[in-house]
């Protein structure tokens, strides 16, 4: 597990801009299964969660449409609520950082990591517009 040193600095750049975190398996589930959308951000220490990931996260929210919720959960450091989060991905396998998209409880959109490596924040940003047009 990550030092809280470490992951605070990480965790309040979404936070700061309305995210709430998941922190444990039940908030996970509810959030999830909640009506309307809900973008679940799996949030990581590494270079394309800083660079482009939550930047791209937080730039999207300009949107006319957004999400209903606005989730996250952080990998290496939130195992509980990581573990569960991951049960509603499927098929994906495990990647941070990620990006989810529910609607009604059902997973609509999943950006997995080989998506967000690679890309700007502006890439990031602009997908993500065209997944809250379609499912917001």
């Amino acid at each position: 597990m990550y030092p809280d040193q470490l992951v605070q600095p990480m965790k309040a750049e979404l936070t700061s801009a309305g995210f709430s975190e998941l922190l444990n398996a039940d908030a996970v589930k509810n959030a999830v299964k909640s009506n309307g959308t809900t973008l679940v951000v799996v949030n990581s220490v590494c270079g394309c969660a800083a660079g482009a990931c939550r930047p791209g996260v937080k730039l999207s929210l300009s949107n006319a449409k957004k999400p209903t919720q606005l989730t996250t959960v952080f990998a290496g450091y939130d195992i509980e609520s990581v573990a569960e989060a991951r049960k509603h991905f499927s098929p994906y396998p495990p990647s941070s950082p990620s990006i989810a998209l529910f609607k009604n409880g059902e997973l609509v959109h999943f950006i997995e990591r080989h998506n967000i490596e690679g890309r700007t924040a502006a890439q990031i940003s602009e997908h993500l517009k065209v997944v809250y047009n379609e499912f917001c």
